[in-house]
This record gives C-alpha cells, structure tokens and sequence, in this order.
C-alpha cells in the first residue's frame, strides 16, 4: 500500500500497474480504494488490482517490477524475471543473504538451485548509504529488512572506521510498531495483546539477524540483537551499546558519523546528547541517528529511528529505484 501511494504521485514514473497472484490463477481482485484510478494519489476513485501474468507485463511495456511478495513467491518469480531481461526491486527477504547458514531461515527450496545460486551472489543489498555505486547498475536490488536499516546504518561509520571493540560484543535493544511484525494477523498482533503492553520476541532468531552480520562482517557472536514489538502502529527505534577501543571524544563520533553521511540525503545525523524520537522520523524516509558518549570515552550508546514502512521498505525501494533509473535520489519521496 505505501509503496504504491508513492509510485502514484512520483513525478517520473508512469501511473503503476498493480498485479497479485490471485488464489484461483486468473481473476481480477478488489481495488485498492486509497488509490485514485487518474493516479493522482488523493484517494478519489480506485486503483485497479488484476491477476499477474508476465504476459501482462510484456503488454504494458514494464521495465521495473516490484514484487512486494512473500519470501518464496519473490524466490520463484524472479528468475523469470531476470530472464525476461526485467529489472527487479525485491522487498521481501528472498535474496538479500549471501550466506547459506543465514538464508536458511527462511527454508527456501529452490528447483533450479544453480540459477538460484548465481542470482544470489549477483543482487545487490539495497542499503543506498552504503551500496549506492552498485545500484544503478544492477538487475536485481534486494531491499533491506527494517530492523536492518536501522542497525547498519547506526553501526557502519564505527565499525568501518574500526573503532568498536567487537569482542566485547555489540548489543542492539530495537523496538517496532505493529506493522514492523507483517500484515498477517497472529495472536501476538492482536489488539488485546498488543495494546498497553510491550514485550520482546524472535530473540537470537530474528531473520534480519543475518543481514546485520554480513553487511557490518560481524561473527554471530559479536551481536545480540533482540527486537521488541511497541503498542503503536508504525516506527522502530534501535538503541545500539558498543564498547570502543579506545578513549575518544563526542566530536571524533560526529564526525566518523559525518564523514559517512554528511552527503547522504535520507540520513540526519543529530548533534552530541540529542537523541532522535519515532514521532520525528515516522512518515518520512529519513533515518535519524544520534549518540551519547560515556564520561570514560569508551562506552558509546547510539540511536537510531526509521518508518519501518517508508526507509524500512517502501521509501527505501523507491529511494533505489531512483538510483537505478539515474532519477534524483529523492523524487517521490519528499
């Protein structure tokens, strides 16, 4: 949905196609009734959702395919795709891992696992921050996890400037709202368990755990990562305890951290002491970090928040689908 209320106001792209898989294989299904039908994004009429075909796809001239898919569909569809000589922006988590031992969570089986295999090691994290020089050229960018985004992003300055001491561990203490734990209704989203409490879950199971280690090259046991599911329904803020190898100072964090993204348009670094908030991230695609520095120089706490929806999935595809298509990184999204 918010992928597609973006694309429907993006100044450079034509009015978007929407298609599902439908259950039955070949009818139409219900609109989407936020969407204009003129695509003009203000809700006056619907947006139509047909059946997918590829020869649908060919029809309309598509050039770029979202799939905004589950995990195995997204598997499945994409070596097509790739055949099809289509470009494609996955925003689930089918081919973002590297690594067997980490893509193993999502217990995917693959019926051509040597053209699977080569897909894998040619897609390109969609971390823009970090992986901006690959992105346009790719075929296949995979859009990072949500709690993800938010931990990389607040760790990758430090650990490439090697300033953390990782044997001492890193631990990440991230919160979501409810949309962060998907659309499909469990027990644990449910209003009577979601609303006036807080609880942690997933502990040293999370999928996006892997994601973590393999962009930041941390070994699995340098992070503990624990999400925690909030009452509200959209934002994740992560608060990231490092140990530094050295003393150092707040003005020698700043500017690690600005050196990294002093350039980066969806990244707002927060001066020493100030730290960033869900309300000031929330419907926006910005990722805002800040820290605070220990008296001792040697303990650092950082924070960092994101819409999980917008820089935790939708904001973020649309970020890289402008940076494959030469557009200004922040068309549609401002």
């Amino acid at each position: 949905m918010e992928l597609t209320r973006i694309l429907a106001r993006h100044p450079r792209v034509e009015k978007p196609l929407l298609l599902r898989r439908s259950a039955d294989g070949g009818e139409s299904v219900k609109a989407l009734p936020f969407i204009a039908s003129s695509g003009d994004g203000n809700g006056n009429g619907n947006g139509h959702v047909a059946a997918f075909s590829w020869e649908t796809l060919q029809q309309h001239c598509i050039e770029l395919l979202f799939l905004a898919t589950p995990h195995g569909v997204s598997r499945e569809l994409v070596p097509e795709a790739m055949a099809r000589g289509l470009r494609v922006v996955d925003l689930s988590g089918a081919w973002r891992l590297k690594q067997a031992e980490h893509r193993a969570v999502y217990g995917f089986s693959d019926v051509d696992t040597g053209a699977a295999a080569k897909l894998d090691a040619s897609a390109v994290y969609g971390l823009p921050e970090l992986n901006g020089a690959s992105i346009p050229g790719a075929a296949l960018v995979a859009n990072p996890g949500c709690y993800a985004t938010s931990v990389i992003l607040g760790l990758a300055p430090l650990v490439a400037a090697d300033l953390i001491d990782r044997e001492r561990g890193i631990i990440s203490d991230s919160k979501s709202g409810v949309s962060g734990a998907g659309k499909e209704p469990t027990a644990r989203t449910h209003f009577v368990s979601i609303a006036d409490n807080f609880s942690a879950y997933s502990m040293f199971e999370h999928r996006h755990t892997g994601e973590i280690l393999e962009q930041l090259r941390l070994d699995a046991g340098q992070l503990t990562f624990t999400p925690h599911l909030l009452p509200i329904p959209r934002g994740i803020l992560s608060t990231i305890y490092v140990n530094l190898k050295s003393a150092t100072t707040a003005a020698h964090i700043q500017q690690c951290l600005g050196d990294s993204y002093g350039s980066k348009r969806w990244v707002r670094i927060y001066a020493p002491g100030n730290l960033p908030e869900i309300q000031h991230s929330v419907h926006t695609n910005y990722c805002d970090i800040g820290f605070t520095l220990a008296k001792d120089g040697k303990r650092l706490i950082v924070v960092s928040c994101l819409d999980n929806l917008l820089k935790g999935a939708a904001g973020q595809a649309v970020q890289n689908m402008n940076l494959m298509c030469g557009f200004d990184e922040s068309e549609g999204l401002e």
